[in-house]
């Protein structure tokens, strides 16, 4: 597993303006600047994205390295009740991976 960048409440801070906690401050700089410098797509568009496979509540949300490539990892409630975790590729945002958790 790689190197966790961020928190979904890093993510809900940035995006949506609230936090009840903070990532680890290096990694909160970091990923405000991929952010910021263009190099990873905007949460919102992350969102839309997944919504259009899987429909649902977001539970969480990471940003990470792994094997030297952004991906984002989100936690999904469907409407059935059924948590699926989902790998997107923080840079061109294509669904790497999609399974029950």
């Amino acid at each position: 597993m790689g190197r966790r960048l961020i928190l979904s409440s890093f993510i809900s801070l940035l995006l949506f303006g609230y936090s009840n906690s903070f990532a680890d401050d290096d990694d909160h700089d970091e990923a405000y600047e991929l952010l910021r410098s263009g190099e990873i797509l905007p949460l919102e568009k992350i969102l839309e994205i997944t919504r259009k496979k899987i429909p649902g509540r977001i539970l969480e949300v990471e940003l990470e390295h792994e094997d030297k490539q952004l991906i984002y990892e989100l936690e999904v409630l469907d409407p059935k009740g059924i948590v699926w975790e989902i790998k997107v590729d923080a840079v061109t945002g294509a669904i790497l991976e999609k399974e029950q958790d």
